[in-house]
């Protein structure tokens, strides 16, 4: 491997290192981090960890300051009602879509193999797991819709919607055994073709998940 391969991939590892504990919180919204914490946490030098700062500022989850380090831009309640709003909004549509063309019952399957492995999740230790489920069940209904560029703007989301859901669910006892319940539900509903009682599921699951995160 060239100098310059070994640079990018350092790069690499320091921004998917930093990014991944971002987006499940662990790095949380507010903290102050230093080039020096993340270069020691990975035995790199400062200048790939640089890099991946500058990357990190770019997406809107740094903001650099120089010779202090970067804070961790938090999650606004202004963003959470957002994405929500943008969730809620593809989601009904990829729900009228599917059951118009009368694949309601083959996507609720699929739904319900990612419902599953999200049930089998042990929790706290595997929040962000979870999450990642989470995403994917609600995908695989956009997915469906087969509308390439909603399902485009849709990825678009995801690492915002991560870091909304873990928000949400960080220190939170309560909120994924509801979720896991409505996930059910919202399977049961789609097999079923009820578009009706779907739209409004959609809605109160994903409008109580923002208020979780925007508390």
């Amino acid at each position: 491997m060239s100098t310059r391969d070994r640079s990018q991939a350092a790069g690499d590892r320091a921004y998917q290192w930093t990014k991944d504990r971002i987006l499940d919180g662990r790095l949380e919204g507010g903290r102050l981090i230093s080039e020096g914490e993340v270069a020691e946490a990975l035995r790199l030098s400062r200048t790939p960890v640089r890099e991946a700062f500058l990357r990190l500022s770019a997406e809107g989850l740094l903001r650099l300051y120089p010779k202090r380090g970067a804070l961790i831009v938090p999650v606004s309640p202004n963003e959470v009602h957002d994405i929500a709003e943008a969730r809620i909004f593809l989601e009904r549509h990829a729900i009228a879509k599917v059951v118009a063309a009368g694949i309601h019952r083959e996507v609720a399957e699929k739904m319900r193999g990612v419902l599953d492995e999200q049930r089998a999740v042990s929790l706290p230790e595997h929040t962000s797991r979870f999450t990642q489920l989470d995403r994917e069940f609600h995908a695989t209904l956009i997915a469906a819709a087969g509308n390439a560029l909603f399902d485009e703007f849709y990825s678009g989301l995801r690492d915002r919607q991560l870091r909304m859901v873990n928000t949400a669910l960080r220190d939170n006892t309560v909120r994924p055994p509801i979720i896991l319940d409505e996930h059910s539900r919202i399977c049961d509903l789609l097999a079923d073709g009820d578009a009706e009682a779907l739209h409004t599921l959609i809605g109160d699951h994903i409008a109580a998940v923002r208020d979780e995160a925007a508390h």
